[in-house]
């Protein structure tokens, strides 16, 4: 069985799903692939998923009301993506970005010995069904623009605020 919740944030409603292993899906209520990326979920671990709490959906609960209120800058919630194992490879990296800091593109495909494989790295920053955990929002374009975020990029603007320290508790 997979377990899911919903958690809200002072940037919208987070979807929450959760396995035995740990926490699968956290994505906003509102993108628009969220039902797609559900049912995806479901396929691989050939599970249904029910409106239920295990534990590790409650340790997520406190650990991002604790990030959201600047008290917490790592999570030690368990993860279980779903994903190849390139895929991974890039999600790995992006948890090695410090709180508070960004890396571009190249910088991370370059962290994977791939200086060719910018759009890869880029494609599998954006199959990550783990936002915020898995910190896809730390990824800049080159030119230090704020690129390429599925749930809307002033929710990334937002973040990366509030990892700097320079958030006004305002959304904009």
């Amino acid at each position: 069985m997979i377990y899911s919740s919903e958690i809200e944030s002072p940037v919208g409603t987070l979807i929450a799903c959760a396995t035995q292993a740990g926490i699968c899906l956290l994505e906003f209520s509102d993108k628009n692939s969220l039902l797609q990326d559900v049912a995806a979920i479901s396929r691989a671990f050939h599970a249904a998923i029910s409106l239920a709490e295990n534990q590790h959906l409650q340790q997520l609960k406190t650990e991002l009301q604790e990030y959201f209120n600047g008290s917490r800058k790592a999570f030690s919630v368990p993860l279980d993506p779903v994903g190849t194992d390139f895929q991974k490879s890039v999600w790995q990296t992006l948890q090695t970005i410090p709180f508070g800091k960004t890396r571009t593109y190249k910088e991370q495909a370059l962290q994977l010995n791939s200086p060719q494989g910018i759009r890869a790295v880029a494609s599998a920053n954006g199959k990550n069904k783990i936002y915020i955990l898995i910190p896809c929002h730390r990824v800049i374009g080159s030119d230090g623009a704020l690129t390429g975020y599925g749930s809307g990029l002033w929710r990334k603007k937002y973040l990366l605020e509030l990892e700097s320290g320079s958030s006004s508790g305002t959304l904009f």
